[in-house]
């Protein structure tokens, strides 16, 4: 079953435009693709998981940083700054429960300002709108996939 296969295909057709336009726009898409993979690790998505690896041995990633994605905080001299500072924000923007704001209190549920600042200082204003608008779409597409109840193994280059 294709991804746009489980949902209206308008919808379909825009959650691909905007995961297609989000990583054009970052312009790494090894990097692209960690984000992704570490996002579908926390949201539980077989499938997004099945797929993302897919590509991204394609685009060069390293078997290494495939194996501890998972622990990358801990993996010391496996993800280079840049790639550390993604990955915060992605974790931050997937699960939305740490961080405060001074403009609202500290009720939690926002990007925590230190990981918003480390990744503004490695991406320009338009990679870093992309890389969270990466973020967003594989957010929806791992919630679909995962409330839709598909398995891995669907995906088709």
């Amino acid at each position: 079953m294709s991804r746009t296969e489980v949902l209206d295909p308008e919808v379909g057709r825009a959650l691909s435009a905007l995961s297609a336009t989000a990583k054009r726009g970052l312009g790494d898409p090894a990097l692209a693709e960690l984000v992704v993979i570490r996002a579908s690790q926390l949201n539980h998505c077989a499938f997004c998981l099945d797929m993302h690896l897919a590509i991204a041995r394609e685009h060069g990633v390293s078997e290494k940083q495939l194996d501890l994605l998972a622990a990358w905080e801990e993996a010391e001299g496996v993800f280079d700054e840049r790639e550390r500072a993604a990955l915060a924000l992605t974790e931050a923007v997937t699960v939305l429960t740490g961080g405060t704001s001074q403009a609202f209190g500290s009720g939690g549920g926002f990007v925590p300002d230190d990981v918003y600042a480390a990744a503004a200082r490695h991406f320009d204003d338009g990679q870093l709108a992309h890389l969270i608008g990466l973020i967003v779409a594989i957010n929806n597409w791992n919630r679909v996939m995962v409330s839709r109840r598909i398995p891995a193994g669907g995906y088709r280059p």
